[in-house]
């Protein structure tokens, strides 16, 4: 409008309502543990379960004993019904990437071999070591895997100082490989686009230390890596390969300072994967004899012990603990990972205080994300599950009982007994895919637990009703409708609406994407317009909720009421949001009258 108006006349102004902030993007859960390969400690999104496969492995052979993480169980339930899935791997102690030395050939005339350039594994730990010395028929590794990796250079052309790089699978052969990766036309010439550098990669990340001792995730290296296997180091760079004419520079440069072609005297194994841990072998797999117990399976699923959860210690002082509180202390950043459901199968909270109490500190220090504990080991009954419980006080958590059996989807005829969490998540991704976060995840159904053989014990009315008053979800068994979980508590002793799962994801999720809009409005002008502009995008948001029953009443302030000049002069814009979350119906009582022949029906 203009600013000075004297003389009659029409005067027009543009108010653009039509921002619309940019939409939350997928928000998936988060697992914590062990995985049989993988980055360690470093938050990896994955979008089905082939593609925790690909980056984290699922079964491997301990002794005569073939099996999987519980980390490998949760994320195979959880990815039925979501495409989001961050993965922290645990390690116990130091750990290392597996490297492998690719040789330049013989220079003419000196006979010297060089380093052409350093190839080092992006996944920690001893099973990617595959390197081997001996010419096997066919070139097979003897300690090769479908987890571990190997290399070849062909197609090497002196003439414009290229080659091709091959990342290959361990356990393949010369005569049926199996490819991985290829990377064609590269060179060491970082002033071309093919160098291999920038082609493969260089960059990973290194566990550092802020003022406050807290670890964050470091970005070493200058290239961003694009194999999905391997990064690149030492490279012996030859700058300026070719001249202006296109021609090999003779007089400094020779052909020579390529790599050999083929797979090195290793045969393309790589060598120095560590895991930093006794309790494993020098594949990386558990050493079944490390706690007297002679079976692998004693480690794992229904004999976990406070001293032992899947091979590692978790005691107060162990580097175990320290694995997983280091993990923790990283998912405590929410600017940098997303997430909204925490699960970490195998730590149990009875026999695991510390880690459950940091998982659970860290969900509340976010304040944007659900934990799903397990309270106790297999075996225990009703009280020892309800006395775990009422030992916590928090509308950031919730437990379940009792332990579930289901089969092993790797291994035809093989049943695991598992601890609730690895298939709560699944339940809590159905949900909300079916429904919403503010839909109960309980009942029969959105809290059928599909994959379950049998529940360890068969609830009754008494057990259920024990249970619930302690803030613990039974997980029932009903004849012909199989086990299901039935009931939807946080571990909050006050009554309020936030004693309920479905409130508290509400809560999240209403705060998420609050939150997430109001970032567009941050060193915006504090006006009238500003404030107009966020409730146009909360109201229309909190309206969809109430649509889809997430919410029965709702009313969002922000106005000179609560922004006063004095406010304004603070620098702060505050808004205020009422909400009156929706109840769910967990008491359906039915009175049944039986009336005497003749009587008239109530209207």
């Amino acid at each position: 409008m203009a600013e000075k108006i004297v003389s009659p006349g029409v005067f027009t102004n543009e108010i653009d309502q039509s921002f619309l902030p940019a939409a939350i993007a997928d928000i998936g859960a988060v697992v914590i543990g062990p995985t049989v390969k993988g980055p360690a400690l470093v938050p990896t999104i994955v979008t089905s379960y082939s593609d925790f496969q690909a980056k984290f492995g699922d079964t491997f052979s301990s002794g005569s004993t073939s099996l999987q993480y519980l980390t490998s169980h949760a994320a195979e339930q959880y990815l039925k019904n979501s495409d989001t899935l961050t993965v922290v791997r645990i390690l116990e102690g130091s750990y290392a990437g597996a490297t492998a030395t690719v040789p330049t050939s013989s220079l003419s005339g000196v006979g010297y071999t060089g380093t052409a350039f350093t190839l080092t594994t992006l996944a920690d730990g001893a099973i990617m070591n595959n390197s081997d010395t001996t010419a096997r028929t066919n070139n097979i590794l003897l300690s090769g895997s479908k987890h571990n990796i190997r290399w070849e250079v062909n197609t090497i052309n002196k003439d414009k100082g290229t080659f091709t790089l091959m990342i290959r699978r361990g356990d393949d052969s010369i005569k049926r490989k199996q490819t991985l990766e290829t990377f064609t036309g590269v060179g060491l010439d970082p002033n071309t686009n093919n160098y291999i550098g920038k082609v493969v990669g260089t960059q990973y990340n290194s566990i550092a230390t802020d003022e406050n001792g807290k670890p964050f995730l470091k970005l070493v290296g200058d290239y961003a890596n694009r194999s999905k296997h391997v990064r690149v180091s030492n490279i012996n760079d030859t700058i300026d390969y070719l001249d202006e004419n296109g021609n090999v520079r003779k007089n400094e440069f020779t052909a020579s300072y390529l790599p050999s072609s083929g797979s090195g005297s290793s045969n393309g194994g790589f060598t120095g994967g560590e895991n930093g841990y006794a309790g494993f072998n020098s594949q990386g797999s558990i050493d079944t004899g490390s706690d007297g117990a002679g079976s692998g399976e004693y480690l794992f699923y229904e004999k976990i012990t406070s001293t032992n959860m899947q091979g590692f210690n978790l005691t107060a002082d162990a580097k175990g603990k320290s694995s997983y509180e280091e993990a923790l202390d990283l998912l405590s950043n929410q600017d940098e990972y997303d997430i909204n459901l925490v699960l970490a199968p195998g730590v149990i909270s009875a026999e695991h205080p510390a880690i459950a109490s940091k998982i659970i500190d860290m969900c509340e220090g976010r304040g944007d994300c659900f934990a799903i504990l397990d309270p106790v080991l297999h075996s225990k009954n009703v009280i020892d599950a309800t006395d775990e419980a009422e030992g916590r006080n928090s509308n950031y958590a919730a437990v379940y009982w009792p332990w579930i059996k289901i089969p092993d989807s790797q291994y035809a005829g093989t049943q695991r007994w598992v601890p609730p969490s690895v298939v709560l998540g699944g339940i809590f991704a159905f949900n909300d895919k079916v429904a919403h976060p503010w839909f109960a995840p309980a009942g029969l159904n959105r809290g059928g637990i599909d994959v379950a053989i049998q529940a360890e014990r068969k609830l009754t009315q008494n057990d259920r009703d024990v249970l619930y008053d302690s803030n613990v979800n039974p997980i029932a068994t009903f004849p012909g409708q199989g086990v299901t979980v039935f009931g939807q508590k946080t571990l909050q002793k006050k009554a309020s609406a936030l004693d309920r799962i479905n409130v508290r994801r509400l809560l999240i999720k209403v705060k998420k994407f609050i939150a997430s809009s109001s970032r567009f409005l941050v060193f915006e002008q504090n006006t009238a317009a500003t404030r107009r502009r966020f409730l146009g995008i909360a109201n229309p948001f909190l309206e969809q909720v109430q649509a889809q029953s997430g919410l029965s009443a709702f009313r969002v302030v922000m106005d000179e009421s609560n922004n006063t000049p004095d406010t304004i002069d603070r620098n702060q814009l505050i808004g205020q949001l009422y909400l009156q979350p929706t109840r769910t119906a967990e008491f359906i009582v039915l009175d049944f009258t039986i009336q005497p022949t003749g009587a008239s029906f109530p209207e």
